[in-house]
């Protein structure tokens, strides 16, 4: 499908929505619009293909080309795992950047927001497959994301990529896969090693629980295992926790309680047991290590020092920036404006940081 298609279908989607899906969309002043591309005949680095490959997508924005026919103005923003593109649309990270005057300001930048695999409205075992959905990794997600871009958007460069947790670990993966294809790098909330460690045992923890559950059936469940998708949920909270917000905003033993209850029931409404599986599975080869000198583009990366997921007393991100020749590492001081591994949505904590790696990118050779 051709830019000019993609732009139309989108735009009908989005009036047949009435705006119903947007969300918080109108903190900024370009609305988001939602679309897909179809990849055909995709191979899998398992070996595996699917005919098609539905990868789902929000923009905001227009591509802008200089006389070289270079697209000057695209910026490439990846979701962290079990998110969507969409989930980028809220006042804390949109509210933050795309709004007139911003830095990322919708109506000067292309902004994509792509649905990686198995997640949002991209293809994704919960569709059909289920457990014989093939067994996709970052590798396949960067892929993906890569062909959406240049063959169905038809953007030739990126003036930035950026992206949270998982998306911050796709960044380091386009950085090094693509080394030429963009002029800056931001990723947020990751380490740029394999995923070991804590991190690891936690994500194992998770997986195990699923698959050891009767009712999972190896995949071909009637209905959810709600057991397991308790004892998931239950890591996903500690895993993506912020200890100083969770002690102002839950005071006192009956707050935690109940939040708890909330939170739990929320998460076994949204989540499926398959998809949840997979996507933490996806990350099993991640290790861009090897290949940090291959990265051209200024890039910086930020932590915050509350994460569980990449703590900073392991001190891997200021060992591994010193191998990238325009690599910057910042590391936010846990605080009260901080929370947790889940910092990396809330703009306005780093966005001075994104308006120097803007700027100092601008005469990057």
């Amino acid at each position: 499908m051709q830019t000019r298609q993609l732009y139309s279908a989108a735009l009908t989607l989005l009036l047949c929505a009435g705006l119903a899906a947007a969300g918080n969309a109108a903190v900024v002043d370009v609305r988001p619009l939602e679309a897909d591309y179809v990849i055909h005949d995709f191979h899998f680095a398992s070996g595996e293909t699917l005919p098609e490959l539905r990868m789902h997508y929000t923009f905001l924005g227009k591509p802008k080309k200089d006389a070289q026919g270079r697209v000057t103005n695209a910026v490439l923003i990846m979701h962290g795992t079990g998110g969507s593109g969409r989930s980028l649309i809220n006042e804390r990270f949109s509210g933050v950047l795309f709004g007139k005057g911003q830095l990322l300001d919708a109506e000067k930048y292309f902004i994509i927001l792509p649905d990686g695999i198995g997640h949002g409205k991209s293809s994704k075992p919960s569709d059909a497959l289920r457990a014989h959905f093939p067994q996709y990794s970052y590798q396949d997600m960067v892929a993906a994301q890569y062909a959406l871009v240049t063959k169905g958007l038809e953007v030739n460069h990126l003036r930035l990529v950026m992206g949270t947790s998982m998306g911050c670990m796709h960044t380091f993966m386009w950085a090094e896969t693509y080394p030429d294809f963009m002029d800056a790098l931001m990723p947020l909330a990751c380490l740029p090693v394999q995923i070991a460690g804590r991190n690891r045992v936690w994500r194992d923890l998770a997986m195990d629980a699923i698959r050891s559950d009767p009712q999972w059936l190896k995949g071909d469940y009637v209905t959810q295992p709600i057991a397991a998708m308790r004892t998931a949920a239950s890591l996903l909270l500690i895993a993506g926790s912020a200890p100083i917000q969770m002690q102002i905003s839950l005071p006192t033993r009956e707050a935690a309680d109940e939040f708890v209850q909330k939170y739990i029931q929320r998460q076994l409404e949204d989540l499926d047991a398959n998809d949840f599986l997979y996507q933490l599975n996806a990350s099993r080869d991640y290790d861009p290590s090897a290949g940090l000198e291959k990265i051209r583009a200024p890039l910086l990366q930020i932590n915050s020092g509350d994460d569980f997921i990449n703590p900073p007393e392991l001190g891997i991100a200021e060992r591994e920036i010193k191998r990238i020749k325009a690599g910057r590492f910042v590391l936010l001081p846990a605080s009260d404006q901080t929370h947790g591994h889940g910092t990396h949505t809330w703009a306005a904590v780093w966005q001075q940081y994104l308006a120097q790696l803007l700027e100092t990118s601008k005469a990057a050779p």
